[in-house]
């Protein structure tokens, strides 16, 4: 399945400090969801998470998860997506997490764990109501 490009009107999503909420099935099958701070590359979402974690773990055996954001500036204006993790990196430096927390606390992130950094290919996008307003007149 080709990925979904994110449509502009939705990428404001990913400037502000709104958490997203990861969700993937566990090892026993459960759906489990994650608040997270997200990032987008331009084609996908960035996620990260320490490396050995059982999200890693389970991105690896499982790579479908769902992500919602909504706006911390509007409820109105969220996404609802899923997709597959295609490509898992190292965050050289911790570059990637120090980024997320300065977008999110203001601050360097304090954990100085190694850390990966999850790609997800989206294939299905649900914008909120307003968004697609806001989409379909541009289009």
């Amino acid at each position: 399945m080709a990925a979904i490009a994110i449509p502009d009107e939705l990428r404001d999503l990913f400037e502000e400090p709104a958490l997203a909420h990861v969700s993937y099935l566990n090892g026993k099958g459960q759906i489990v969801t994650w608040p997270m701070w997200v990032d987008f590359d331009g084609e996908h979402v960035l996620i990260s998470s320490p490396v050995g974690s059982r999200k890693g773990r389970s991105f690896r055996e499982r790579p479908q998860v769902a992500i919602s954001i909504v706006s911390g500036k509007n409820p109105w204006h969220w996404l609802s997506a899923s997709g597959r993790v295609v490509d898992i990196q190292p965050d050289e430096n911790l570059a990637f997490i120090d980024r997320m927390s300065r977008k999110y606390t203001g601050a360097e992130y304090q954990r100085r764990s190694p850390r990966e950094i999850f790609s997800v290919a989206i294939d299905r996008l649900s914008p909120s109501s307003d968004s697609l307003r806001r989409w379909t007149r541009s289009s």
